[in-house]
């Protein structure tokens, strides 16, 4: 896959996180792209569902295994535009995603923080793609609540 493809899968999970912006959500977005093309949209919806567990990632696995009628990502990559904490990095791991692809890093509570492997051995990880835009709107959002 291109630089140029993932740039653009990551704009759509930036979308989607401007989508959180908007209804005052954390601003993390998530796709899904199987053979090219996104099965899944997802963003975080933690307040308006009162759920902890509503991440983007959560919401995005649940949308790709129903869009595909199993359990297992097999042959799909995970765009988010923060790194996973450890709840999604496990539930991508049991859901055995090829690649996870994410933009800004999580120094406090991303996945890598954890000492042992949360994600499937077999999944591929690259971080950075659009970091900048990605971070940009983390610190937007938390500078407005403050």
């Amino acid at each position: 896959m291109t630089q140029g493809n993932k740039e653009q899968y990551m704009r759509a999970a930036i979308a989607e996180a401007n989508k959180a912006f908007d209804k005052q959500e954390i601003p993390i977005g998530a796709v899904v792209v199987c053979n090219d093309m996104i099965i899944a949209r997802a963003h975080n919806l933690t307040e308006t569902l009162k759920d902890p567990t509503a991440h983007a990632e959560m919401q995005a696995i649940t949308a790709a295994t129903n869009w595909l009628g199993g359990k297992y990502l097999a042959d799909c990559t995970i765009y988010v535009t923060l790194e996973p904490c450890a709840m999604c990095a496990g539930a991508i791991g049991w859901s055995q995603a090829t690649a996870l692809v994410f933009g800004a890093a999580d120094e406090k509570k991303g996945y890598r923080t954890v000492s042992g492997s949360l994600l499937h051995p077999k999944t591929s990880v690259e971080s950075g793609v659009l970091e900048k835009e990605c971070r940009e709107l983390l610190v937007k959002f938390f500078k407005k609540k403050r």
